[in-house]
């Protein structure tokens, strides 16, 4: 039998700010060695229970506690925050807000510093440790100039050095390309291997984490533990979405051709699925469906001729970059961290300039125009919402944009009103928002730009830190505004799932170029693209292969599927 290393016992637990408990009747033991995935939607205590387990609570976040946890055995209302922090250490989904060195390898030493290692003995550990996390090549860099795959590995080199016996991950994938995020994935599992920690991954992001196996899977919904089971015994079930949670896509594609799953079947790795088993299903939903028809573009709004940019003289940020974007498209920009893809949203929005090249706005240059004039045509909702906040209560956060454009206050109220309801923060609207989640600052900026209806909406990153159930409600409002006004909605993503059922065209960056510009169901389904543009293959991709259907058609016949359901839910009374 393992050692039980986290402990919980009829355990609950209440913000001091808050009347209601957040946490109730927790009782779940992991062990030691175990890799364990805590899952669960934007608000359902999943956060919370990390931060019981690394001490946050009650030490930095306070509150009523009742019943027990247990870390390593030390009962954790007894102890304090630094005994906690040498059995559990934990690398926060905002990066930037554990970083406390001006480089990468200060940051890395600065635990070994705090314990007062020699400086001979401590530059020995930190290399050995930048090698482990496979950023020796980037001591001198600094922290903020990383990828942000880059800046989980020094998050997590930090907290190697005090050889903790537990490894905490919070949402890890929120702001990585979906090939650092499977990097990611693979180094979490290559240390839990190698050095027999015990780990623990807060995620919403299913499919993702399931690249690598998990041991158990604990599903965690207003506050309370709803499943404690093997991932195979979780995708068999029907409980994901009705919690918030996406299923893995190939999960739902087998779903849809009518197939029902029994424990055993192996439904975590694509690559042990029985396809023989499968196969004649999915072909005969495939084949039962006429694929529609190319949408015609409309007039366009945006031409991007030959454009190059650099913000310094070693390295062009965009490189020759052409496109048009018309008016009525759904698209989403994609391609690695550091391809081009946020340089080219700045541009269009004219924060920068082209150094060559041409912009035209509605047919005409736009190089006479204002950030100002171009913000009433182009809205931009920016990765990080810190960058983007600026009152202290929400509803005066997201009236703010109307306000600097001269909106009558009745108006201002309305449209404040109606995108709080739809983006589910109409309930917080008197809250201060420094009390937020990183995922409910994405929607108040969201909600903020929203407001203006302009013709071009460009979200970048709309989806990080969303969970599957608020993901749904913004991106059917949405395409609402696209399908009900006309407006022209841009996103850049590295979430390949809302690119195949939200957009109708790719256009792919790498490497400062642009390398694709098609219909997504094309560019998805192309190895070469999703190879030089650090994407990951779909598992539709996979799934189809297997079953002898053309990976593009079957992607093609996948967005019809989720585009009709998605209708048919609307005119049943849905979002």
């Amino acid at each position: 039998m393992k050692e039980p290393v986290i402990e919980f016992k009829d355990f609950s637990f209440r913000y001091k700010s808050q009347n209601e408990f957040t946490l109730h009747d927790i009782n779940l033991t992991i062990y030691a060695g175990e890799k364990v995935l805590i899952l669960g939607p934007s608000g359902s205590g999943k956060s919370t229970l990390g931060n019981c387990i690394n001490g946050l609570i009650p030490f930095s976040y306070e509150g009523e506690i009742k019943g027990s946890l247990k870390v390593s055995g030390i009962e954790t209302q007894n102890a304090n925050i630094f005994t906690l922090s040498n059995h559990v250490g934990t690398v926060l989904q905002d990066s930037d807000a554990q970083f406390v060195g001006l480089s990468v390898g200060e940051d890395i030493a600065f635990s070994l510093e705090n314990d007062a290692v020699p400086r001979s003995e401590m530059l020995g550990k930190v290399e050995a440790v930048a090698g482990v996390v496979g950023m020796e090549g980037f001591l001198g860099a600094l922290p903020y100039s990383l990828s942000g795959g880059q800046k989980q590995k020094v998050a997590l080199g930090g907290i190697m050095h005090n050889d903790v016996q537990t490894l905490l991950f919070d949402e890890p994938l929120a702001a990585l390309d979906p090939a650092m995020g499977m990097t990611a994935i693979d180094l979490i599992d290559q240390i839990q291997k190698a050095h027999g920690k015990t780990v623990l991954i807060i995620e919403h992001r299913l499919e993702d984490v399931l690249y690598r196996h998990v041991d158990r899977i604990i599903l965690v919904n207003d506050g309370r533990i709803q499943l404690d089971t093997t991932p195979d015994e979780l995708l068999c079930s029907d409980i994901l979405k009705a919690n918030g949670i996406r299923e893995p896509l190939y999960i739902s594609a087998l779903k849809n051709a009518g197939i029902r799953f029994t424990p055993g079947d192996h439904l975590d790795n694509i690559e042990e699925l029985d396809f023989d088993r499968y196969k004649d299903d999915v072909v005969k939903a495939f084949q039962s469906v006429a694929l529609s028809a190319a949408k015609p573009k409309g007039e366009k709004i945006i031409e991007v001729s030959h454009v190059s940019y650099g913000y310094n003289k070693e390295r062009l940020a965009l490189s020759d970059v052409s496109f048009d974007i018309c008016r009525g498209e759904k698209i989403s920009i994609v391609g690695k961290n550091g391809a081009g893809k946020s340089t080219a949203a700045k541009l269009i929005c004219g924060i920068i300039r082209p150094q060559s090249g041409e912009v035209k706005i509605n047919g005409e240059d736009y190089m006479a125009l204002s950030i100002r004039d171009i913000g009433c045509i182009v809205g931009y909702v920016m990765q990080n919402p810190n960058q983007m906040l600026v009152k202290d209560i929400i509803k005066d956060e997201v009236g703010l944009v109307m306000q600097l454009h001269g909106f009558a206050q009745e108006e201002i109220d309305k449209r404040t009103e109606r995108v709080l309801r739809m983006c589910d923060l109409y309930g917080m609207r008197n809250w201060p928002v420094g009390v937020l989640s990183y995922g409910q600052k994405k929607r108040i900026t969201i909600a903020s730009i929203l407001g203006l209806q302009p013709d071009v909406i460009i979200l970048d990153e709309p989806t990080a830190g969303q969970d599957y159930k608020r993901y749904t409600e913004i991106m059917s409002f949405i395409d609402e505004l696209n399908r009900d006004f006309g407006i022209t909605i841009v996103f850049i993503t590295h979430d390949m799932h809302l690119a195949i059922e939200y957009t109708d065209r790719s256009i792919v960056f790498a490497d400062s170029k642009c390398i694709a510009d098609d219909v997504v169901f094309k560019v998805l389904s192309n190895n070469e693209i999703i190879e030089r543009a650090n994407l990951k293959q779909t598992s539709l991709v996979t799934l189809a292969e297997r079953c002898g259907i053309d990976p593009e058609q079957y992607i093609h016949y996948f967005i019809d599927s989720e585009k009709a359901e998605r209708e048919a839910f609307a005119k049943e009374g849905g979002i």
